[in-house]
């Protein structure tokens, strides 16, 4: 766990150490959608740009206040040179706010490149499927350009199944945790996943075997209260807010964080064309984890949401809403309605980069926890 937290901690020293040591490129991606398989199989490190902890300070001049922390702190690492690790970035669109942060990489930093590929948010029209595969045949291209290494089908099948492994064992560790097998704690679970969005993923996948064999079951308090963790589409939250969550009587057992569940629900098709593969991802997460960006005409955040909470036994919705996030926030009101359709309790926590205050959290989350508690007594007589 210590190697996995400072990886996650500090992305950038691990993406300077590493590309000291093999003397390879770092490529830089975003969140929620680019493929990394790509960048890995053409010898790179695929790392993806993580919120810095520290003030904001030249970013300010450069996004506008209501942008979202994410988006301004990505805004301010470009300005003040935390990021020229990265020998290139790749960027598949998310929404306005992160295309703004993307901007400001190609302002602060002209002599970096940058490349946009803009996925369609429509899953099933019928041009949407051609339209990716162009896309990231476009991002293969650039990839191999910035490189200088062309990626062969059969390097990209090796990646596909590296980060497959990868992602199987991370669900393995949900697994456990949503059946009480093994105890981890949600900023532990958070370490576990963020980790493997910055680090080599085959020494990710070692540290994570080796995780699992250490990993001993250790049994809830009997009055815990299980409770879902939602929201938070780009960053991650601080480690803090989680473990006062789980301070105040209540244990995480599921979520669809992206640096949760979301980034991890998703295998990359084994059998196929690759690139296709690739579509075929990019097309099925929005089906395993529903996102107010992306438009499937079957699919809802909020009936996804109610069957993760059946399947987990949760007793409660924690909501986790970054300050600006206007995708969420358009969203939220259906999410809403359907939980209490359903009588889920929810508890909405509002999250920007400046932190938030934490004991008045903890008086949210303690009142929540009761107020759970208590719903779910037997009446005396």
């Amino acid at each position: 766990m210590a190697l996995l937290t400072s990886a996650a901690d500090d992305p950038v020293t691990y993406a300077r150490r590493w590309q000291h040591a093999h003397r390879r490129p770092v490529i830089g991606s975003f969140p929620m959608n680019f493929p990394a398989e790509l960048a890995h199989a053409a010898g790179a490190l695929p790392v993806i740009v993580q919120e810095s902890r520290t003030p904001i300070t030249e970013g300010r001049s450069l996004l506008a206040e209501f942008y979202c922390g994410y988006t301004r702190s990505v805004a301010d690492q470009a300005a003040i040179g935390e990021l020229d690790v990265f020998d290139a970035f790749v960027a598949a669109d998310h929404c306005v706010q992160l295309l703004g942060a993307v901007d400001v990489i190609r302002y602060a930093r002209p002599d970096k490149p940058v490349h946009f590929a803009q996925f369609t948010s429509a899953m099933d029209n019928a041009s949407t499927r051609p339209r990716v595969d162009d896309r990231i045949a476009d991002v293969r291209a650039e990839i191999e350009s910035v490189t200088g290494h062309r990626v062969t089908d059969a390097a990209l099948r090796e990646s596909i199944a590296a980060f497959n492994r990868n992602r199987g064992l991370l669900r393995d560790i949900y697994a456990l945790r949503r059946s009480g097998r093994a105890h981890i704690t949600a900023s532990e679970m958070q370490v576990l996943v963020k980790s493997s969005m910055v680090m080599d993923i085959d020494e990710h996948t070692g540290l994570l075997k080796d995780l699992l064999v250490r990993l001993t079951a250790e049994a809830a308090p009997a009055d815990v209260v299980r409770v879902h963790v939602s929201g938070h589409f780009c960053h991650a939250p601080r480690p803090e807010l989680l473990d006062v969550i789980e301070e105040s009587g209540a244990i995480v057992v599921d979520d669809d964080l992206y640096t949760g569940y979301r980034y991890i629900s998703t295998d990359v098709p084994e059998e196929s064309d690759p690139v296709a593969a690739l579509s075929e991802w990019y097309l099925d997460r929005n089906h395993n984890a529903p996102c107010p960006t992306r438009v499937t005409s079957d699919v809802d955040w909020d009936t996804y949401l109610l069957d993760s909470i059946a399947a987990s036994g949760a007793s409660g919705v924690v909501v986790l809403m970054a300050k600006f996030c206007e995708p969420h926030m358009l969203y939220y009101p259906e999410l809403r309605k359907a939980l209490d359709a359903q009588g889920i309790p929810l508890l909405l926590i509002e999250t920007e980069h400046e932190g938030i205050p934490l004991e008045k959290l903890r008086t949210q989350m303690e009142t929540f926890v009761e107020r759970i508690r208590r719903s779910a007594a037997p009446l005396t007589v």
